[in-house]
């Protein structure tokens, strides 16, 4: 057998680098061909291979036809040395192959797309035909192979088509079956719903005409609920005027006794404080009087009229409220809002409450008397939380009811005679109380006594 160096290589390259191909090269012989290069790329160095495919250097054969296959093809088809060395690389790989590509007589056993693979690569003389007759061998062998593929698969086709057709038939006659037992059921069950159908009918007939008798029992029943619910009302409203009026009585009769008896005995109280207290600011002598004391006359050491007017103490002295205060039984009354809102008004009304009746119990401890402080309940948005202090009592008007109106109702609630002094700058109030009988101060007299406590 013949052997070729590189130098008949390239001779035989050189005769047929004037061929070309007339069609791109057949996909199978393309993929063929970057198998065969990727095989003879490991016996080159890398200086000897092409630039963009030195850094392939090192893959297996497989992962160099993966990702550089297209690079491959590329340099085979443009580098006509690079050809040339992977040419030279199949004649030592497949000597026999190539040297019958070189004779022009490739074999006849072998595989075309292997014989237009090499061709392509060591391009002998006439390798464009071998290339096409290849191309042209695998597409009729394709053709074959789907061609029998295709018998193969209409033989498939048509044996399931039968198997499909007497699965159809079978199932048909199965479904008739059952059809024909249904239409049967259904008979049965049509006849049996026509004789539910007519018990139900009379069912409802018979239910409607005990519905209306019911229905005629209840409104009976309902009348003569509703009218012995009338009587029964009528007889407790009776009986509740009754009671009403029986405890209306017998509250009236002890509270009538019982404030008379608190009236009364306050204004005993109250003459027997004052006597005493007026024996103690006469100093009255045991011995009678005598005519002679009845002469008016300036006494050693005594005080004139005119003395006694310059000293009379002004409207808003607060040793005027201390006077009022030391009477027997003296009972104060404050208009709260109207002296807070007097004396300290930006202060929301909680902390005007506190600082009110904080003043208030110490006064009341320092005087004795009795303190009352009156507050307009319209002023409350909630009940108010409110532990009132010692000695001060503490009341809120009720809805519909002013504080102004609450302070004259505790003025007329007490005996004549018991000194009652009203705290209020209002003039409807202080006049209103004057008339029944109380003394009225104006709220910054008492502001100012609180301001010296």
């Amino acid at each position: 057998m013949a052997q070729h160096t590189g130098d008949e290589g390239a001779a035989g390259d050189a005769d047929g680098a004037f061929e070309v191909l007339d069609r791109p090269l057949p996909e199978a012989v393309r993929r063929r061909v970057v198998a065969l290069v990727a095989d003879a790329f490991g016996g080159l160095t890398v200086s000897e291979l092409p630039p963009q495919l030195r850094q392939y250097a090192r893959f297996t054969p497989n992962r160099r036809a993966k990702f550089a296959g297209n690079a491959m093809a590329a340099a085979i088809e443009a580098d006509a040395v690079f050809r040339q060395r992977i040419a030279a690389r199949l004649r030592e790989g497949q000597p026999e192959l190539t040297e019958a590509l070189d004779n022009g007589a490739p074999p006849a056993a072998a595989d075309p797309v292997d014989v237009a693979a090499v061709a392509y690569v060591v391009r002998p003389v006439g390798w464009a035909k071998l290339v096409a007759a290849a191309g042209e061998e695998a597409q009729r062998a394709n053709a074959e192979r789907a061609g029998e593929e295709a018998q193969r698969e209409l033989r498939r086709l048509r044996e399931e088509l039968a198997e499909a057709r007497g699965a159809a038939r079978a199932e048909v006659d199965r479904v008739r079956q059952e059809l024909d037992a249904a239409r049967k059921e259904a008979d049965g069950y049509q006849r049996k719903l026509r004789s539910a159908v007519s018990d139900v009918r009379r069912g409802e007939a018979s239910a409607r005409k005990a519905e209306a008798a019911l229905e005629a029992l209840r409104a009976s029943a309902a009348a003569e609920k509703t009218a012995a619910d009338s009587e029964a009302r009528r007889l407790k409203a009776r009986l509740a005027e009754a009671e009403s009026a029986l405890e209306a009585s017998r509250r009236a009769t002890r509270e009538g006794r019982s404030v008379e008896d608190m009236r009364l005995r306050l204004l005993l109280d109250t003459v027997l404080d004052a006597a005493q207290g007026l024996r103690r600011e006469l100093a009255l002598p045991p011995a009678s009087v005598h005519p002679a004391d009845t002469v008016e006359a300036v006494e050693p050491g005594k005080m004139t009229p005119k003395d006694i007017a310059t000293r009379a103490l002004s409207e808003m002295d607060p040793a005027l409220l201390d006077q009022l205060l030391a009477l027997p039984q003296a009972h104060l009354v404050v208009d709260g809002y109207n002296v807070t809102k007097t004396g300290y008004p930006t202060m929301p009304l909680d902390k005007q409450r506190l600082r009110l009746l904080g003043g208030l119990a110490v006064l009341a401890a320092q005087t004795g008397a009795e303190m009352t402080c009156v507050f307009d309940g319209a002023e409350l948005v909630a009940p108010v939380l409110l532990a009132p202090p010692r000695g001060v009592r503490v009341l809120f008007s009720k809805p519909g009811v002013t504080a102004d109106e609450l302070i004259r109702q505790l003025v007329r609630a007490e005996p004549p005679g018991r000194p009652v002094v009203v705290v209020s700058t209002d003039r409807e109030v202080a006049d209103g109380v004057a008339k029944a009988g109380a003394r009225p101060v104006a709220s910054a007299l008492l502001l100012k006594r609180l301001a010296r406590t």
